[in-house]
């Protein structure tokens, strides 16, 4: 059973609707204990992180999410549930995240093509990991941020894409039971569900 996280700025709905297309059982987790009841935890995202980390704490969700983690369970964080699980971020000022993977969320830079990022674009391999598996190499995949996660180690990174500067896009934590991914799955046709196939199989 996936849970996916409601802290009142998640893309609910589009992740829901993915999961019940796929026949992948699911429910929208609402407080603390509704962790005891799923296997995997998806964390979606659209808005600020300063304001998504308030909203966090106010529901005491810091402590399940990293017990989840110290299981060993999977996590997924798909845009701003991605940039979350660095160690701090910078919208609109510097302020702590999950820390569930070393590093920081920045701003786009100004080489970049425009910010936001909106659209298609692809996504390069640098290091394997079972959320990829059966994902075509030249697939697309949607975009819509300003903000980019920049990892403390190289080999947190999974993917990157180019958009005028090479960025990450999909990554890992050390033990690959957490992943985060920049773009929607959701929103990316068949080869996004894919990804969610995968993580619903980690």
């Amino acid at each position: 059973m996936i849970g996916v996280l409601d802290y009142g700025m998640g893309n609910l709905s589009s992740v829901t609707n993915a999961l019940e297309y796929l026949g992948i059982e699911n429910i929208i987790i609402k407080n603390e204990e509704a962790f005891e009841n799923v296997s995997h935890l998806i964390i979606p995202g659209v808005g600020s992180f300063g304001k998504a980390m308030e909203n966090i704490i106010t529901r005491n969700f810091i402590g399940p999410i990293h017990s989840f983690d110290q299981k060993g369970l999977p996590i997924l964080g798909i845009c701003l549930g991605m940039q979350l699980l660095a160690e701090f971020g910078t919208e609109p000022i510097e302020c702590s995240g999950l820390g569930m993977i070393g590093g920081r969320v920045e701003l786009l830079p100004n080489e970049c093509i425009r910010v936001p990022h909106v659209g298609w674009n692809g996504v390069k391999v640098v290091n394997d990991h079972p959320i990829l598996d059966n994902v075509k190499r030249s697939a697309d995949f949607y975009f819509v941020h300003s903000y980019r996660f920049l990892t403390s180690k190289q080999q947190n990174v999974v993917a990157e894409t180019d958009y005028g500067v090479d960025f990450p896009t999909v990554v890992s934590n050390d033990r690959r039971n957490v992943v985060g991914i920049q773009f929607h799955p959701e929103k990316s046709q068949k080869q996004g569900l894919q990804i969610l196939t995968n993580f619903s199989n980690l």
